[in-house]
């Protein structure tokens, strides 16, 4: 009798479900009892002959597989575990029964080496139960009783033969022995196994907790950060607002020269807040990407514009060139290749005290729809080492780490921009010789619309300053931010209401009509998103163009205002130009200003 490990596990007396688990691996593993037979009446054929030896073959095959029929039934019930509990030894002992007849029929067999034969088949027969259900001592026992009545019936032929009968009593201690290691073996090594089980399972609980402990904090991080950039961007916007509008006035060359200093100082604050969130957002994995239409030669006007000044300002010469084929408009995220390319650029700048600066712009047309980019970026600067390559990308890092470095910043604008571009599909790459300069390439692949040029130019410039007769509810609880607003406004001839919260803002919109409603959204007494919902239920405005403003620079921020019913969503601190352009199709209503948005996203 032979089937699967742990096939004791089925008494009453074990946890529960241990007599399913029995049962499922008896079912799984049911075929190895018959090899067990098919050998078993090997040794019955060459001992007994082929008759018997084939008919106790049938017959144990015949009992086996009528013990799998019970166990199927068994297994199938509702109350497989204590059924199985009950009826198991009854089932194993019959089964076995038919097995303890192969020792007999040895024992009685005129073969020279039957009686040998049949003692192997009782012993082999002990082990196999014990081993098995070791777990279950006295199940073994109620089940290898057969072979006991068998040992039984050949010890009674041995009575008046002393010199066999006391050697084969004998044979019982030593069984008994060899049984019990065995048994005391296996167990000590399934504690073992089992002890390293539940040993791994407390670890995995430990490392979900932990899991969980850093996914928490890494969201508490994510809302911490966004309530520092409201906070920041909030002040920020009114330093390089009002920078913008001084900018326009009448100002001598030291006045103009302080506020060079404010502006570069405010773009530089801005910078830092954007690569710090940049980099929480790409570690989260929240870092989403634009696939907008753009022109070609808009993105390289848009790359290399604050640099040809920079350039010219340290008396380097800046060079940008055109190789390859370039289609005139591709698909892709103008922002984030511009954020890569421009951080190039900027080091090329910044770590260059003289000799040239060059842009390369490459393309490779792989097919119709695939062009294949290279920005090449080399400089004249001092290069780099190789001992120092290694540490280029690593956030946080700087090649000269002294306290005496000649350029400061977080070291982490080469760590984003590798990011982005791997993200984008890309890579970054650097070849330098001390000395002599670097070349940075940051090679992208994109999406070709169109290889001729199709579409005409559009001014944003002359967006900015045109002039109209629009009615503007500006809705900002900043004193500042307001005076901003309402500076610039009048200054392109639109008309404008202003409430300090969305309380206000929801009471004036009863009561008059507006062309545009600028809506700032972390307000006090009410919030912009509650008056914006509050705004569309109905009244004059609930069909007016609603753009709402934010100092928080994360994607869920700009999509809650977008399900709360409003049209777009301006960062902090405002870009005047990106305004003008929501302005111009606002003049067309929601649907045009809602059409111009969802194919920027498109």
């Amino acid at each position: 009798m032979v089937d699967s490990e742990g096939i004791g596990k089925g008494s009453e007396s074990q946890e529960a479900g241990s007599a399913a688990q029995a049962l499922s691996a008896i079912l799984q593993t049911h075929y190895l009892r018959y090899m067990i037979i098919a050998s078993w009446a090997l040794g019955l054929i060459a001992t007994v002959g082929l008759p018997h030896g084939l008919l106790w073959f049938a017959g144990t095959l015949a009992a086996g597989a009528l013990r799998g029929v019970a166990e199927k039934r068994i297994s199938e019930s509702q109350d497989a575990e204590a059924g199985w509990g009950r009826i198991f030894p009854i089932v194993g002992a019959v089964t076995t029964a038919a097995w303890a007849v192969a020792p007999l029929l040895a024992w009685f067999s005129p073969s020279y080496f039957g009686r040998e034969l049949a003692i192997a088949f009782l012993i082999s027969g002990y082990v196999l139960v014990f081993a098995q259900l070791r777990s279950s001592p006295k199940q073994a026992l109620i089940i290898s009783s057969p072979y006991g009545l068998a040992a039984a019936i050949i010890g009674v032929t041995l009575i008046g033969h002393p010199d066999a009968f006391w050697p084969f009593v004998a044979l019982i201690p030593v069984t008994m022995a060899s049984l019990f290691v065995l048994v005391t073996m296996t167990m000590l090594r399934e504690d073992r196994i089992r002890a390293f089980q539940e040993h791994q399972a407390h670890l995995i609980e430990e490392l979900e907790a932990a899991r969980d402990k850093a996914d928490a904090a890494n969201e508490a991080k994510s809302n911490f950060l966004g309530v520092i950039s409201h906070e920041l961007r909030t002040p920020m916007n009114g330093v390089l607002g009002v920078a913008q509008l001084l900018s326009a006035t009448r100002l001598d060359g030291a006045q103009r020269e302080y506020l060079a200093i404010i502006r570069n100082s405010g773009d530089n604050l801005l910078s830092l807040l954007n690569d710090i969130l940049d980099m929480t957002k790409i570690e989260a994995g929240r870092m989403n990407f634009e696939s907008i239409d753009i022109q070609l030669d808009d993105l390289h006007r848009r790359i290399v514009g604050p640099f040809e000044a920079q350039a010219e300002a340290k008396g380097l010469t800046f060079v940008s060139e055109f190789e390859g084929e370039m289609p005139a408009v591709v698909r892709g995220d103008p922002l984030r290749v511009c954020q890569v390319v421009q951080n190039l650029l900027s080091n090329a700048v910044k770590f260059t005290d003289g000799g040239d600066i060059r842009l390369v712009t490459r393309g490779r047309r792989i097919s119709e729809r695939r062009v294949a980019f290279e920005f090449a970026v080399y400089d004249s600067g001092a290069g780099i080492s190789e001992a120092d390559m290694d540490q280029l990308f690593k956030p946080f890092t700087q090649i000269d780490a002294s306290p005496t470095r000649r350029f400061g910043g977080t070291g982490l604008g080469l760590t984003i921009s590798r990011r982005l571009a791997n993200i984008m599909g890309g890579d970054i790459s650097v070849t330098s010789e001390v000395g002599k300069g670097s070349v940075f390439v940051f090679a992208v692949e994109g999406e070709v619309v169109h290889w001729v040029d199709e579409t005409a130019e559009v001014d944003a410039d002359a967006e900015m300053t045109q002039e109209d007769a629009m009615e503007v509810l500006v809705v900002e609880d900043h004193a500042v931010n307001r005076m901003i607003l309402e500076a610039w406004m009048g200054s392109t001839g639109r008309r404008t209401t202003t409430a300090e919260n969305g309380q206000e803002a929801v009471e004036i919109a009863r009561h008059q009509t507006f062309d545009l409603i600028v809506m700032d959204v972390n307000m006090p007494i009410m919030d912009g998103l509650t008056a914006t919902r509050l705004i569309r239920e109905g009244g004059a405005n609930a069909e007016t163009p609603i753009v709402v403003l934010s100092a928080s620079a994360r994607n869920e921020d700009q999509e809650a205002g977008l399900a709360a019913g409003a049209d777009a969503y301006l960062n902090k601190p405002i870009d005047f130009r990106s305004l003008a352009g929501l302005m111009s199709q606002a003049k067309g209503g929601r649907s045009m200003l809602r059409r111009m948005i969802e194919s920027e996203a498109a």
